[in-house]
Parts: structure tokens; C-alpha cells; sequence
């Protein structure tokens, strides 16, 4: 793609970051195929080709933000499917993210959408803020519908309320900093993220994770100081507050790095992960960051990703349990990790079953399912129905967006892929199958230990 930049405009880094990836752009429309906003809307502007020629057309002219530009790049999930098809190459992930962020500086949205995305930046990332949240959400379920009826805000606040759970999750014991010693002789050292928003709605995710590595031989550390890693209000074009989370991550892991050591910073969530995994470009040009940034994410690896370098135990309970394999967009499509998860369950003992349509989002991208709850609705359905195809006995995904958006459309019980992991080689059932009322899979043989 020709593009127009002036000399003064790509002194700035992120301009002329955004101008080479403009120049890959060969419009083809490959990507057009697998936008999940595009095959639901069928408007060209709605797909990455058109955004792409928006994001173009407000760059050059340096002008600010329309209404209509806005609109078309609110609607984009971020899900990152049109990188996997892209033939050229094109980086749209690093594009978007700065369209956002130019968005942010140069538009000013109406009030109720100022005020909606001010309650979920300053909510979200803070574990006692959301906490309190969720405490609000569950209150106020009997009056979903009626707060539906509010003008302008009412869908999003509906979409709030119907996606906190039933009832208050137990916090974990594990949730503060602490190392917990591997089992037997040390193989490893990792750090674990905790996290936002998991720890508060799933906090079964890293204990289950935590068990697991630390039966195969490896400590983990809960790092002091570490926190929400920023992609919730990175994703909403809040540059500043989602680089401050991102240092105060990246001080804490190199404090352990340089400390005992670490060969790996794991992390249970895949959102967080693409994330985490791009802290070396987003830091890039910052004299006091670029290097350990790029140390932390040279580091980072899904629990998954991790757990395939080790040697997995044999299982000790005998199931047949049918898994319908979710790949998250930020697994499959922004760390490309695709066939880890699924060897391992494989492994593990379970029947695992693809997806159909598994490359089309299931609508959650981090706040999207809130900010944009019709369309992440009809995304929900439509994932929804081609996981019942399967008629699987569980569903499992490597990320908490996901287990949310696609739990509130199945009666299908759904779980982390490490907590299947970990319940095979040892560690307990995982809580949901347990309410289900699945039975306890038998202990394998000792002959075939």
C-alpha cells in the first residue's frame, strides 16, 4: 500500500511503526474471510482491509478521530485471525493498538461512553475494586431487565450484570505473594502471573496450574508487585495506564530474574499472554525499559507452552472423558500456539474434539463482550452452537474471557486445560465437573504406571 507520511510525522516511532505496517498491506482480502465482525456485518469497513484504509486516511491527514472511524474500529475484537490469514504479513495487532490509542487523544466519545469505559478501567484491573463490582453485579441480577431499559447505557449495564457469576467465588488462599517448592528434586523455576480480573472469578485456574508444575519438579513464585498486565486498558487506547501496569510487572519479574532466577514467566490467561509477549515491542524505544521488557517477554510462556517442554507425568485416573478443544484468538492467533494444548490433553488420557469454526471469535476480547454486548452475543451463539455439534462431555480453553462469554450460552460444563491436566496426574477434580455430578475417573492400574 502507497502511503503519504510527511518527514515530520514519522519522527514519531509509533507513526512510523504504523506507516511500515501500512506499506505491507497488498489489499488483498484474504482477511475479509475470517473476521468474525465482517462475516456477521458484510460491511467492508467492518473487516481489517477497511479499517486498515480508515486507520490509513486518519494517520496521514493528522486529523482527529471521526464519529464514523470510531464506530468501525470499536466494533474490531482485536482477535487477530486476519494475522493468521494475512499472506503479507501485515502486523494489524501493533496498527490497531495504535489507531486506539490516537482515538483516545484526539476524539471525545459521549459522556455515557466516557463514563461506561471510566468505570471498567478503573474497576477491571484492581482485584478488590472488582471484587466489589461483581459483589454489585450479583445483587442486581433480579433487575437485569429493568436496567436493560436505562437510555444509552442500559444493553452495556445489562451485559455487566449477566455476565458476573451466580455466586461470590471463595478467594484463594494462594492469592498473595509466596513461593511454593517443587515436589522432589528442583527441574525449574517460574514466576506465575496473577493477574486482574482471574484471580477474582477463577482463582482454581493457578492453584490447579501451581499443583501441576510443582508435580513436575518446578517451583513457582507468586512476584511482589506484580499485577493486572495492562491489556484491558491497552486495548481501550488507555496507552499511559496500560504501560504503567506493564512496568510495575516487568520491576517485579526482574527483581526475581535477578535474583534466584527464573526459567520462565507462566501465565494461565492468553490474553494476558499476547500481552506480556509484547512488552519488548511496546517498550522499544524507552532508554529505561526496552532491555528488561525484552527480557520479560523473551521469558513469557502460556501454562501450556511450558508444560509441553516438561515431561508430562503418566496419568493416574483412566477417563474417556470427550474435551471440545476452544483455542482462544489470543492463543491461537496472537502467540500462535495451536497443538500444545491439545497433545497434552491427548496425553492426559482425554478424547479431544476440534471446533468447527474454531478460528471465529466466541465475542469476549477483554472488555468487548461489554462494550459491544450485541455483537459479542450473536459471536456467542454461533460459537456456542458449533461446540454442541461436538457433543462433548467438557469444554476446555486456556482463557477467562472465554470460559465467561461461552459459559453464559451452554449448559456444557466448562474448564481451564490445566485443571484437566492437573486433576490426570493427581490433583483434584475440577470444582465445576464436581457440581456436575461427574464421576470420579478410576485410578489407572498400578501395572500401568
Amino acid at each position: 500500500m502507497q502511503t503519504n507520511f510527511t518527514p515530520e510525522q514519522l519522527n514519531d516511532a509509533a507513526m512510523a511503526s504504523s506507516e511500515k505496517i501500512l506499506r505491507t498491506c497488498v489489499h488483498c482480502g484474504f482477511c475479509t474471510a475470517t473476521c468474525p465482525t465482517y462475516l456477521l456485518l458484510g460491511d467492508e469497513l467492518d473487516s481489517p482491509r477497511g479499517r486498515i484504509y480508515l486507520i490509513k486516511d486518519m494517520l496521514e491527514g493528522g486529523r482527529p478521530a471521526t464519529s464514523e472511524v470510531v464506530k468501525h474500529i470499536d466494533r474490531c475484537l482485536s482477535c487477530l485471525s486476519c494475522m493468521t490469514t494475512c499472506p503479507s504479513g501485515v502486523h494489524y495487532m501493533h496498527l490497531v493498538d495504535h489507531a486506539r490509542s490516537y482515538i483516545e487523544s484526539t476524539y471525545r466519545r459521549p459522556w455515557h461512553d466516557r463514563l461506561l469505559r471510566w468505570i471498567l478501567a478503573k474497576t477491571l484491573p484492581y482485584p478488590s475494586r472488582f471484587r466489589l463490582a461483581v459483589a454489585g453485579a450479583m445483587l442486581l441480577k433480579p433487575l437485569s431487565g429493568a436496567v436493560g431499559q436505562i437510555p444509552r447505557l442500559g444493553s452495556r449495564l445489562k451485559a455487566m450484570i449477566d455476565l458476573a457469576p451466580a455466586r461470590a467465588p471463595v478467594r484463594s488462599p494462594f492469592d498473595h505473594p509466596r513461593t511454593f517448592p517443587a515436589t522432589g528434586e528442583r527441574r525449574g523455576r517460574v514466576a506465575i502471573l496473577s493477574g486482574c480480573a482471574q484471580p477474582v472469578l477463577q482463582p482454581g485456574f493457578n492453584e490447579a496450574a501451581i499443583r501441576l508444575l510443582n508435580r513436575h519438579g518446578v517451583e513457582v513464585v507468586q512476584a511482589a508487585g506484580e499485577g493486572c498486565c495492562g491489556a484491558l486498558v491497552h486495548h481501550m487506547g488507555r496507552e499511559k495506564e496500560g504501560h504503567s501496569f506493564a512496568k510495575r510487572n516487568i520491576e517485579a519479574w526482574i527483581r526475581e530474574i535477578e535474583g534466584e532466577g527464573l526459567d520462565a514467566i507462566v501465565i494461565t490467561a492468553s490474553g494476558c499472554g499476547t500481552t506480556i509477549k509484547d512488552y519488548g515491542f511496546i517498550f522499544r524505544n524507552d532508554p529505561n525499559y526496552a532491555e528488561k521488557a525484552k527480557r520479560v517477554s523473551d521469558l513469557a510462556k502460556d501454562v501450556t507452552e511450558y508444560v509441553s517442554s516438561l515431561n508430562l507425568l503418566p496419568p493416574v485416573r483412566d477417563t474417556d472423558l470427550v474435551v471440545a478443544y476452544h483455542s482462544a484468538c489470543s492463543m491461537q492467533h496472537g502467540q500462535q500456539i495451536r497443538t500444545e494444548p491439545k497433545t497434552l490433553l491427548k496425553r492426559a488420557g482425554f478424547v479431544v474434539k476440534d471446533i468447527p469454526e474454531g478460528h471465529i471469535c466466541c465475542g469476549s476480547a477483554g472488555t468487548y463482550n461489554l462494550l459491544q454486548p450485541e455483537i459479542a452475543d450473536q459471536l456467542r451463539a454461533r460459537k456456542v452452537a458449533n461446540i454442541e455439534r461436538t457433543r462433548p462431555d467438557v469444554i476446555a480453553t486456556g482463557n477467562i474471557g472465554c470460559m465467561t462469554q461461552i459459559g453464559k450460552g451452554t449448559a456444557i460444563p466448562i474448564v481451564h486445560t490445566v485443571e484437566l491436566l492437573d486433576w490426570a496426574t493427581g490433583g483434584p477434580m475440577p470444582a465445576v465437573l464436581e457440581e456436575r455430578g461427574v464421576e470420579e475417573a478410576a485410578a489407572v492400574p498400578a501395572a500401568a504406571e
